[in-house]
């Protein structure tokens, strides 16, 4: 496997949940680490604390549905560290509702975060990884719902589909230039994403909030578990160490059982 140290990555979303625990563990690996974020203070504090721990880190401010302030923090990183080696597109947002009552608003603005954001990020990444056919990696957060459907999510459903035909072009557009390309797809991670889900939810289907975990979040795994952030923050570390082109434009499914392929 490939060592960690020197390499620098950009993570979007990563103030907190799994861009966080991943960014934590990539630092205690000894990679480098721009912690991107909309909220800049939160960024800084993750990013100082990462420093305080021995690590290496810097905070970025980030809309990633911007493209200029998406080309703006990915230059910054590269005109701060020289390089840029990996990408973790993580930044999302969850908005619940049946089809029939879903705002195009709301609509529009998790494809946004989720799908523009994940070709934003991309595009600018590449103008590093590709000079001189340096190479990287880009690691898009997908999810279970990449594969499957679940009610009141119509929006996060196909956005979360379409990451898996961006990542697949990006594997094929991408080897000529040594770059790889992978979508994680965690089950329920039980991060304050998924907190709020869980009275949405029971409000919209009438159930408990216990109710909720047990029969709708964990029904189709084999053992009831949620999914933690140091599984997926694995996964990412496991996708980044490894050496060759072998393994490229996959979906890498981290869900207890709930979806198998």
């Amino acid at each position: 496997m490939s060592d960690m140290k020197g390499k620098v990555a950009l993570i979007t979303g990563a103030a907190s949940g799994i861009g966080k625990g991943i960014a934590e563990l990539y630092a205690r690996e000894g990679a480098v680490v721009a912690i991107a974020d909309i909220n800049q203070q939160a960024a800084d504090a993750t990013a100082a604390a990462i420093n305080q721990a021995g690590g290496k880190a810097i905070g970025i401010a980030m809309n990633v549905t911007d493209e200029a302030a998406v080309n703006a923090g990915t230059d910054k990183v590269v005109a701060e560290f020289g390089h840029l080696d990996i990408l973790i597109s993580n930044a999302g947002v969850q908005i619940i509702n049946p089809i029939e009552q879903f705002a195009f608003a709301d609509w529009k603005k998790v494809l946004a975060i989720h799908l523009d954001g994940g070709f934003l990020t991309t595009k600018a990444a590449l103008k590093h990884m590709y000079k001189d056919d340096r190479g990287g990696m880009v690691i898009y957060m997908g999810s279970v719902h990449s594969h499957e459907a679940s009610k009141l999510k119509s929006a996060y459903v196909a956005a979360k589909h379409g990451l898996l035909g961006l990542a697949r072009t990006l594997a094929k557009e991408g080897a000529p230039h040594k770059v790889r390309s992978h979508v994680i797809c965690p089950g329920f991670v039980r991060t304050p994403l998924v907190e709020k889900q869980i009275p949405e939810q029971a409000e919209e289907l009438g159930l408990s909030g216990d109710e909720v975990i047990r029969n709708v979040m964990l029904k189709d795994t084999v053992d009831g578990v949620f999914t933690t952030v140091e599984d997926i923050a694995q996964t990412a570390l496991y996708l980044a160490r490894f050496p060759s082109a072998a393994l490229t434009g996959q979906s890498i499914v981290v869900s207890h059982g709930w979806h198998m392929q």
